[in-house]
Formats: C-alpha cells, structure tokens, sequence
C-alpha cells in the first residue's frame, strides 16, 4: 500500500460496537492536540486523545521552545521593547505569500492573551532579551529576534519588534518538551483522557458525510471511538518518503561531494510525521493546500560576524540580503541555478561557525584563485566584492539593503568560502502543507463549506507558517498552540448542542 493512497471512511452504521462514547476525540498530543484538549476539556467536554507513540510531544517536544508572540507581552514590556498587535499584523500579512487576514488578525490581537495562557500551564518566560543574530539564544533568554523583522523591506513595512519568545530551557532542543508535560498535567486535572500507542487508523462517517468518530489500532487490537467532534493533530508528512518526494523534494535532494561524502537533508521530525492526518482529513472530503510549502535551511549564523560577508550563486552574483533570517537565506539558495550558493569573507571576519552546518571549503590568497577553484566566471566574484566593498565603506547596499550594522567590506585578504549548496550544506528541515481549515480549526471542503464534525490544527493544517522565506522561529509552536486551543473550544460548544 502506499503512503501517498488515503484511507477509506468507516460508515458509523457498520459499526457494532462502540469501545467510547465522548464529546471530542483528539488525534495526536503535541502542542496543538495538547492544546485543543485541554481547552475543549476546560469547556466542559467529554475528551479522549488518541496517540500512537508511547508519550506525548511528537514532533514538538523536539522544538528548542520559541513560540511567535507579540503585541505587548510581559516579556516585551520588562525589557523596553514596544509592540503593537497592529504592528505584529502588518509584519506577518508582508512576509505571508497568501495571506489569511482574519486568521493573521486574531493571532496578533490574541496574543498577549496567549502569552499569558502559556505561563498560566505553570512556566514565565525569562523577561530578558538577547541583543544578537542567533538561531536559539545560548541561555535562558527569554526574547530575541527571531524572523525578518528588522530585515529590508520588512523593517520599512512594519516597526521591528522581537517576537522570539523562549522557554527557559537552554539549548538548541527539548524546550517545548516542558510545555508538553505541563499540558499533560492539566488535561489529566481536567479530566482528558490519554491512550497511548493507539493509532487512528479511519474516521467514520454518518449518512450525510459528518465524522462522528474514529477507527483506532492498537497493536492486534481495534476499535472505534464515537465523537460529536473530532480533531487532526497528528503532524506533518516530513516523515513521509513518497508525499515529500512528490510535494516537497528539496527535502529529499542529496549529492555526492568530493570533500563531504553524501549529505541529505535532516528532517525535524519523529516518525509518526507520516502525512496520515492530513491524509484522513482528505477522506471525509477535506482539501490540502500549500502543500509544496516546506520549511529548509542551513543557517550561517552564528558567530554573526560572517553576515558581514557576501553570499553568491555559481555566476559569482549576490542573490539575497545576507543578514535576513536563515531560512529566508536558504530559500533563496534554493532558487540559485543548481541550488549552489558560496559565503565569502575576509581574514578580519573569518570565524568557523558555532554550528558545522555550512561546509568550509578553503582559504586563498586572491580573488582569481577562488573564482578558479569554485568555477565561478573569471572576474564575476571580483566585481561583485568591488562592489559591494565600495558601497559597505560608506555603510549603504543599494542593492539588497543589508543594513548597516552588517556591512563591512571583505577586503582584507586571503579569502575563505563555506559552501551553502543544497545537498552538501547539512540543510534541516520540515513541512508546512496541511488541512484547509476555518479560523476555528474546522476542515474545508473545496467549495469552501465545513466537514460537519472535522478539525485539524498544528502540522496538518494550513494556517499562518507558509515558507521558509517568510518564516519566523516560533510561528508554529505559537499557531500550533493557538490555534489548536481555538479548535479544542469550538468543538466543545458545538459537542455541548448537540446530543452525546
């Protein structure tokens, strides 16, 4: 069978036997489905989560633990950064390809709301800020920068505010891990019922197409769970060989390298990111959108002194503002002809990098021998250096508008490179197609009307994070959480009017 064939719907008149009968039924316990279950529970309903690891967290208790947050939270206000849920807005409908502005609107103007909701699970964010160019803060920050926001245009489109808001974890991983186990907690206080290793397997179907409930598998066992509301939070397909390969196959590239043997990309993800979430929502009539949309990158920073240098393609050209967030950069490589990109810098801002992710390739007296041994065109790689140097001297780039703060001319000879080329860099990735769905996490159909019965928030569905050019660290812990306790709500009321 193949991972890319969707599962049959179960009618609910072919069921004889019930194993439960519950207001809402959760599939999957990362940040959405965790989220959703204690917000449905917390309305009064009847939950049961479905898991089919053996714990909670998924792909998100892998997550260093940013969530996407503004507007004026606490941490923001203790450390003298001013933001405004209007700002927030306006930054994240520019950098959103196909923007949802309703959705977008309720995320910024929730967010401090959300903010609090998060530490009232039993945490506070760290009110301190880290000043630099860095993918995780080193400690226990509790704010940074964490997209493109002071990035041009960005930074002309709205006013730059941090919105990287960390747990206090330190580290690179296992922040949001935190977060999961203070939701197990309270959906276990509430109330919510957890089986684990119990795999949703079909969703079943009334007469009219409603989804009533789900088909689950435990090892040789089975069952099926009857629901007035079901909820998909069962992830991404990043785990999924034939569904990247046919949407997303930048995550699959992978060379044979003179220096660095064979380098594939790595995949954020655990292994149950097998697509079979969004694949069910499909089932019951469910549209998937976005879904070429992934997130890939191989960031140059930190230390932030090598985005003083120049970023080209294999014609020695300069293709995107070196100092944008990493995966905006590699975005942009990945568009470059044979999805080759070098980093260029100088002996006075030469450092390897804290994280091996990009290659060094080798260091060399002149222009002309690194434009040899690159294969660059003889006299592009000088012209662009000129180039640029001239202008960095007097603190401008008119063309891609680095800021200032970033510029420094690389004339300090001998030259190094670090290679960003896909399939040689060590790129990290994950998916971000998924389920259409309403603002309240309710699965479309391609006219546009809802599932009756059907939600999917976090991986598997469709909301703010689109692409890796527009992405900030944080968005999809923020949405995933957000909206996922959006969905838990909504599917509760609706539990409640109807009969159980």
């Amino acid at each position: 069978m193949s991972r890319l064939d969707i599962p049959e719907t179960v009618n609910a008149a072919e069921v004889t036997s019930w194993s439960d009968e519950v207001d809402v039924v959760v599939i999957g316990f990362g940040i959405a489905g965790g989220s959703a279950a204690v917000s449905a529970a917390a309305e009064g309903a009847r939950v049961l989560v479905l898991e089919k690891a053996a714990d909670a967290g998924g792909t998100s208790a892998m997550a260093g633990g940013h969530f996407y947050l503004g507007g004026g939270t606490a941490v923001q206000q203790a450390t003298g950064h001013d933001d405004t849920p209007e700002e927030m807005y306006k930054y994240l409908v520019a950098v959103t390809p196909d923007p949802d502005p309703e959705k977008i609107r309720a995320y910024c103007e929730g967010s401090v709301e959300h903010f609090n909701w998060l530490e009232s699970l039993g945490f506070q964010f760290e009110r301190s800020f880290w000043p630099g160019k860095v993918v995780v803060p080193p400690g226990t920050e509790g704010l940074s920068y964490s997209g493109n926001e002071k990035v041009w245009p960005f930074c002309e489109l709205a006013k730059p505010a941090p919105r990287g808001h960390s747990v206090p974890v330190p580290g690179e991983v296992g922040g949001a891990a935190m977060v999961i186990e203070l939701l197990v907690k309270r959906a276990t206080e509430l109330g919510v019922q957890i089986r684990y290793e119990h795999g949703a397997t079909n969703l079943v179907v009334d007469d009219t197409g409603a989804v009533v409930g789900v088909r689950w598998k435990h090892y040789g066992e089975t069952g099926a769970v009857k629901a007035n509301s079901v909820i998909i939070a069962a992830g991404g397909f990043a785990m999924n060989p034939e569904m990247v390969a046919k949407y997303t196959p930048a995550l699959a590239t992978k060379r044979k390298t003179k220096h660095h043997g064979e380098v594939e990309p790595y995949i954020l993800g655990n292994p149950n990111d097998d697509g079979l979430g969004i694949r069910l929502g499909v089932s019951a009539g469910g549209v998937a959108k976005n879904m070429d949309g992934l997130f890939i990158t191989a960031a140059i920073y930190p230390p932030e002194v090598l985005v003083t240098g120049v970023i080209v393609n294999k014609e020695g050209k300069r293709f995107v503002a070196e100092d944008s967030y990493h995966s905006r950069t590699s975005a942009f490589v990945l568009e470059q002809p044979d999805q080759t990109a070098y980093l260029i810098v100088d002996e006075a801002h030469m450092q390897m990098p804290e994280m091996p992710l990009i290659k060094f390739i080798d260091g060399w007296e002149t222009i002309a021998e690194m434009e040899a041994a690159l294969g660059i065109p003889e006299g592009n790689l000088a012209a662009t250096l000129e180039r640029y140097n001239e202008n960095a001297r007097r603190g401008e780039d008119p063309d891609f508008h680095k800021q200032p703060e970033y510029l420094a001319p690389q004339d300090q000879g001998p030259w190094a490179a670090f290679d960003l080329s896909l399939g040689r860099a060590m790129y990290s990735g994950f998916t971000m197609g998924g389920l259409a769905v309403t603002i309240d996490g309710q699965v479309l159909r391609e006219d546009g009307a809802v599932v009756p019965g059907l939600y999917a928030a976090g991986a598997c569905a469709s909301n703010i994070a689109q692409d890796g050019k527009g992405y900030a660290s944080g968005v999809q812990l923020g949405e995933g959480s957000f909206f996922g306790r959006r969905a838990g709500r909504h599917a509760a009321r609706t539990a409640r009017r109807q009969p159980a």
